[in-house]
């Protein structure tokens, strides 16, 4: 409960822990302090389990009705619309790199070889390009989970 606060789920850790634990029992040390163990053991599990619910996306009721009150193509075209907006703030080098790799499907060798640059270079432009595609479409994860869970 100290972690979780929600009784339900607490019930359900120390249970699964047990169930482990009882799994575990023949292949644990003989000295095993059974107290610290399990401690431990709801203990982790109760930090995943907040981990866990931290990379749920929850929509709030209201975003999610208005999502399916609209047209379901009118979220794609927006987030279609934020993509071209984060392609068209890469630099002209970099842009032509993620394109080439992304929209063309040529490999970075291939990348390399068209634009007269090394293979290693194609690759720090795809990692730079791909960091600013992340932070700039960042606010659009959720509806990308939304789009993806329908």
């Amino acid at each position: 409960m100290k972690y979780v606060s929600d009784l339900d789920e607490s019930k359900n850790i120390v249970h699964e822990a047990f169930i482990a634990v009882w799994q575990k029992f023949e292949t644990l040390p003989n000295d095993t302090d059974f107290k610290s163990y399990l401690y431990t053991a709801v203990r982790n599990r109760s930090l995943n389990y907040l981990r866990d619910q931290k990379k749920h996306v929850a929509l709030e009721g209201e975003h999610v009705e208005s999502i399916a009150a609209n047209d379901p193509g009118m979220e794609v075209k927006e987030l279609e619309r934020e993509i071209e907006l984060a392609i068209n703030t890469l630099p002209a080098k970099c842009r032509m790199v993620f394109e080439m790799s992304r929209f063309e499907g040529l490999k970075y060798a291939e990348i390399a070889e068209k634009m007269g640059i090394s293979v290693k270079t194609v690759e720090a432009q795809m990692t730079k390009a791909l960091a600013v595609m992340k932070k700039h479409l960042a606010n659009f994860l959720s509806i990308l989970f939304f789009i993806f869970n329908l």
